[in-house]
C-alpha cells in the first residue's frame, strides 16, 4: 500500500539537501533570497564551484538515506531503492494533554492552572458548618476573615447570668404589616424584609433587615436553653448592628411562624416572595423587658460590636412547628462563648 505522505516527505527532504549544496542566501534573520541566477550547463555543474567539488546525485541520495536512517534493501535491483525504518521508540512524540477546564485549546495553563486542577472541589472556599471538621471549633481557621471567631473577646452567644438589675430604656418597636420573602440559605430559614420596620434604643434608630431561626436557642438564660430562638437583625445608618432575640418555647401554635413555614421555598438559596404580609408585633412577647450586652454575630465572620437585646419572656410555638424546622435543621446553634467579664444589664 502506497504512502503519499511519506513520498512527499522524501521529495521535500531531497529538495532540501539539493538546496543545501548551493550557497545560502538567507541569513540567521531570515532575509529574502535574491532572484535565482540563470541555470548553468550540465558540464559546468560537474566542475568545481568556488574551489569545491559539486555534489553528485549519488551523494545526495546517501545523505538522504543517512538523514532518514534508511538502509539499502538487500533484494533491491537498484542501489538506490531505500528501506525507511520507523523512528526510534526511545524518542516518542510528546503526549497531547487535554487543556485544563476553562483554558483555551492549544494554550498552556501554566503552574496556576495545574494547581487548580489538583485542588479538591470547594477547597478555595471552605464551607462552615455546625458540626464536623468545619464546625464551630474550626471556623476561625477556615478563612482569614473568619479569624475573629477564634480570637475575639466579645463573642456571642453567652449564658446570661448575674445581670445588673437596672431601669433600662424601653425598646421602641416601630413594626408595621409588611411583605416578605423566605430563603433557606443552607444554615437557617431567613425572612427578608423591605424597608419600613425599625426600633429605637439608646437614642439611635435601627432598620430591621431580616430575621432567622436557630434550634435549639443559642443564648441561655441562667443556664436554661429553649427549644428555638428567633434573631431580628437591625442596622443603623452608620452600619452598626442591633439584634433582638426572642426565645421560642414549646407550647401552642404560633400563627406568624406558621405563615413563614407556609412560604418555605422548594429550593435552597432561592428567595421565595410570599403572597401575604407579616405584622412582627405579633412575634414579640407582651413583657418587653430585656437583657442587653455587647457581643458578636453568631455565625462567620463573627464580627464584634453587635448590640444584643434578649427578651426575658419567651414566645410559644407548637411541637409540630418545631418539628418542621427540625426536619431542615436538627441543630444550628453555635456553642456558648465566654462572658469574659462583660457587663450584662437586666431590665426591671
Amino acid at each position: 500500500m502506497s504512502h503519499p505522505h511519506r513520498c512527499n516527505r522524501l521529495s521535500l527532504m531531497l529538495a532540501a539537501l539539493t538546496l543545501s549544496a548551493q550557497p545560502s542566501w538567507a541569513g540567521d534573520h531570515g532575509h529574502a533570497e535574491p532572484a535565482a541566477k540563470p541555470a548553468k550547463p550540465a558540464a559546468a555543474e560537474a566542475k568545481a564551484t568556488n574551489g569545491k567539488e559539486s555534489i553528485s546525485m549519488d551523494e545526495l541520495r546517501e545523505r538522504l538515506a543517512a538523514r532518514l536512517g534508511a538502509t539499502k534493501s538487500p533484494d533491491a535491483k537498484s542501489a538506490y531503492v531505500l528501506r525507511v525504518t520507523n523512528k526510534s521508540p526511545s524518542a516518542p512524540e510528546p503526549a497531547r494533554h487535554a487543556p485544563a477546564h476553562g483554558a483555551a485549546p492549544g494554550k498552556s495553563t501554566g503552574a496556576h492552572g495545574v494547581a487548580a486542577q489538583l485542588l479538591p472541589h470547594g477547597a478555595h472556599d471552605p464551607h462552615w458548618e455546625y458540626e464536623g471538621v468545619n464546625g464551630p471549633q474550626a471556623w476561625g481557621a477556615l478563612k482569614p476573615e473568619f479569624a475573629t471567631c477564634s480570637t475575639g473577646q466579645r463573642q456571642s452567644p453567652i449564658d446570661i447570668r448575674d445581670g445588673i438589675p437596672l431601669e433600662l430604656q424601653p425598646i421602641e418597636f416601630a413594626y408595621i404589616p409588611t411583605g416578605f420573602s423566605v430563603i433557606d440559605n443552607g444554615h437557617t430559614v431567613q425572612v427578608n424584609l423591605p424597608q419600613g420596620n425599625a426600633i429605637s434604643v439608646q437614642g439611635r434608630r435601627f432598620e430591621l433587615l431580616q430575621f432567622h431561626f436557630h434550634r435549639p436557642s443559642e443564648e441561655r438564660i441562667n443556664g436554661r436553653q429553649f427549644d428555638m430562638v428567633v434573631h431580628l437583625v437591625h442596622k443603623d445608618l452608620d452600619g452598626r448592628l442591633a439584634v433582638v432575640a426572642v426565645m421560642l418555647d414549646r407550647g401552642s401554635a404560633h400563627p406568624l411562624i406558621q405563615t413563614v413555614w407556609n412560604a418555605l421555598p422548594l429550593e435552597k438559596n432561592v428567595a421565595e416572595p410570599a403572597p401575604n404580609t407579616l405584622d412582627l408585633n405579633h412575634l414579640l412577647p407582651k413583657d418587653r423587658r430585656y437583657y442587653t450586652y455587647m457581643g458578636s454575630l453568631t455565625t462567620p465572620p463573627c464580627s464584634e460590636g453587635v448590640l444584643w437585646m434578649v427578651m426575658k419572656e419567651p414566645v410559644q410555638l407548637s411541637p409540630q412547628q418545631i418539628g418542621i424546622f427540625a426536619r431542615l435543621y436538627p441543630m444550628n446553634a453555635r456553642p456558648i462563648q465566654k462572658t469574659a467579664g462583660r457587663m450584662i444589664k437586666e431590665g426591671q
